[in-house]
């Protein structure tokens, strides 16, 4: 397989990838929706160097350790699922609790926790692992020349985060914003309910495998 397109074809699905709903795209809505635009951009960039890590465990073959060894497949999808129910219940706790939504309510500390946060809800769901492996195993060609190595890094930090950038631009307008303020208890709830659902999957599949 030639090589740029082999690129491009890797691109080209890790985008259809990144579009599909699942835990990060609830935690960039949230925090676009609940704090400010410059705390989604800040999830938005933990996603997009979460995506970079995983491209590089792909590259380094990692997908196949873990067909090697299932039993750490199955502890690295029970972590994920563990911090999932962590951020589940965080959310339900704090969903009854009023929202400072003043421009200076959120300060750079704040946003470096939004930037954390999104990288370890990238970083803790094994089947974006898997997705990123199964990808670069079948449309990574042996000999791949240098370049391809140094592009496929910065072009996945351009797809992941470009496209939770998308996502937190548009759910930080006001009258997202509005609505969720005026329903953020049960809006609140909802997403952790989901968090919760993804997690609880993640954890009894592994255990089903075991």
């Amino acid at each position: 397989m030639d090589a740029t397109f082999a690129v491009l074809a890797i691109a080209g699905s890790l985008a259809i990838g990144a579009a599909s709903p699942g835990p990060s795209f609830v935690m960039v809505v949230r925090t676009a929706v609940a704090k400010s635009r410059r705390h989604g951009l800040a999830a938005a960039l933990g996603m997009g160097v979460g995506g970079v890590v995983f491209c590089a465990l792909a590259l380094f073959g990692l997908q196949a350790i873990f067909a090697r060894a299932e039993w750490l497949y199955a502890g690295f999808k029970i972590a994920g699922g563990a911090y999932l129910l962590v951020l589940a219940f965080r959310i339900w706790r704090h969903a009854a609790e009023p929202l400072d939504v003043r421009i200076n309510a959120g300060g750079e500390d704040n946003a470096r926790r939004s930037f954390a946060l999104g990288l370890a809800t990238q970083l803790s769901n094994p089947k974006t692992l898997v997705f990123y492996g199964s990808v670069f195993a079948a449309l990574l060609p042996r000999d791949l020349p240098v370049w391809g190595y140094l592009v496929l890094p910065p072009v996945v930090m351009a797809i992941e985060s470009g496209w939770y950038t998308l996502v937190a631009l548009a759910f930080s307008l006001s009258r997202p914003r509005a609505l969720y303020l005026r329903w953020k208890r049960w809006i609140d709830r909802c997403a952790a309910a989901v968090m919760a659902g993804l997690g609880l999957k993640l954890i009894f599949s592994s255990l089903r495998t075991a």
